[in-house]
Formats: structure tokens, sequence, C-alpha cells
């Protein structure tokens, strides 16, 4: 198997295991219907497992353009392989997600809820704010790959690595995932939202593009933030990289938290002229 179909094919049951419990979870009528936050994150936290143990041994099974570049970012990949890994990543999760689509086919109709519709494809925020919604995916996709550097660097029993590789996404998604879904993956939120906008969906309404850079641009500076905060304070590689990214990591932060106390502050004052008048 050559990597780029490895990483296709392990991005591909990704999706299907992990969309999957989603259609499961929100469509009408599914006997999964309304299992809850619990089933859906222990759901993609085994749909990693099984994605990393059918292609692990072929191309590492990174299924997830931020873990590529930022392995590649601090020299633990070739960056030549990235543009190959990313497109078979892309490609994987739209074939998933249209087998998806399949396995549920009598349900989208008897689902009238557009939203929930889109939400088996892609990641929409428990609370519409992009800036802070992109703070969210950021960092969860710091933690992810600083998780998956973590385990990296610990020796495990012998196809163990995979196991606690799906820990590390449930614990994602259970402490870190309300606010946007957690799409910590690119691929896992585009090619998904590619494949609901060209399927034919009864009553699926738009795909929400609007809302598309959040998971792809939050997860991209995550992943190479988390990677050069590891190499910076865990093996001692502290060069400009990290110095310049935490400066931006800051920027941002304290951007999202003025935006959102400021909203907080305009509230109180029109709540307490109301009162006075």
């Amino acid at each position: 198997m050559t990597e780029f179909l490895a990483e296709l094919v392990g991005t591909m049951i990704l999706i299907i295991f992990g969309a999957g419990v989603v259609a499961g979870v929100a469509l009408k009528d599914s006997k999964a219907e309304n299992g809850g936050w619990i089933v859906v994150t222990v759901a993609w936290g085994l749909a990693v497992t099984m994605g990393v143990y059918a292609v692990g041994s072929f191309s590492g099974a990174h299924l997830n353009p931020a873990v590529t570049l930022g392995f590649a970012v601090v020299g633990d990949f070739a960056w030549a392989k990235v543009p190959v890994y990313i497109a078979a990543q892309l490609i994987g999760a739209i074939i998933g997600a249209a087998i998806v689509f399949f396995n549920y086919l009598p349900h989208w109709e008897r689902t009238k809820d557009k939203a929930a519709k889109l939400g088996v494809f892609a990641t929409i925020p428990a609370v519409r704010k992009p800036f802070s919604n992109l703070v969210s995916e950021i960092i969860g996709t710091a933690v992810l790959v600083m998780g998956l550097l973590f385990i990296g660097a610990n020796e495990f029993t012998e196809g163990l690595n995979p196991l606690i590789v799906g820990a590390l996404i449930l614990a994602i998604g259970l402490s870190l995932g309300g606010p946007t879904g957690y799409a910590i993956n690119p691929a896992r939120d585009l090619g998904p939202r590619i494949a609901h906008a060209i399927l034919p969906i009864p009553g699926k309404g738009g795909s929400d593009w609007s809302y598309a850079w959040v998971p792809v641009v939050g997860p991209l500076f995550g992943g190479v933030y988390g990677a050069v905060f590891y190499k910076a304070v865990f093996v001692g590689e502290m060069g400009p990289a990290f110095w310049i990214l935490s400066l931006v990591l800051v920027l941002v932060l304290f951007g999202a938290a003025s935006v959102e106390l400021r909203k907080g502050r305009t509230a109180a004052d029109q709540l307490e002229e109301k009162i006075v008048s």
C-alpha cells in the first residue's frame, strides 16, 4: 500500500465511524437517535483508533493535515510529502462522508432539521462567535499534536499506541469539544462539508461556507503551535518560530477575550439603562 492510499483509506475509516455516529444520533428515526455527547465522543475516539490500526504501519496514520503540517514544521516529516498526505486525507474524508450518506439513506428525508443534516458532515459551533470558535479549535488541536508527541516519546506494549491515541481524542472531545464540536482536523470538516454540498441530500439547506474557514485555519495553526511548543519546552529547541507563534497566539487569545468582555459590558450597560429608565 502506498502512503497516499494509506492516508486516504485511514481518513475514510475515520469519517465513516465519526460522521456515522453523528448521523445515528442526529437523524430522525435512527435507533441511536438522541444518543448524546458521550456516545459521539466515544465513537470518534474509536474512529481514530481504527484508522490508526488500519494504516499506521504504512503511512504513520496522520489522518489530519494539522498533524502532517505540524510534524513537517518541526522537522519530523518530509515537506515533499505534505501535499500528498493532505490531498489523500481530503479525498478520503469526502469518500467516507459519502459512504455515511448511503448508509443512512431513508433517514435524510425523515429529518426536517437542516442543521442536524449539516452537523453529520461538518462542525457547527454551539455559540456562533467565529473569533472565539477559532480559539477553541486552536487549543484543541494544539493539545492533540502535543499529545501525539507525548505518546510517541513513551514506550507502550506493541499494538497499544492506537488505543492511547483514541483515548486522547476522547479526552479532547469530552473536555474541549463542547464549544465547536472539535473539528481539530481540517480534512475532517472540509472534506465532509464538500460532500454535503454535492450529495443529493433531501432538504439539506446550505453548507455554511461562511464558517468553514474556522475549522481549517484554527486546527492548522494549533497543530503547528502544538508541535513547536513541544519541541521548545520538552526538547529544548526554542527557536524564533516558538516566540513568533507564541506572540500570535497571545494576541488571538486576548483579542477574542476582549471582544467577548466588551460585548458583556455593553449588554450590562444596556440592562442598567433599562432599569434606571
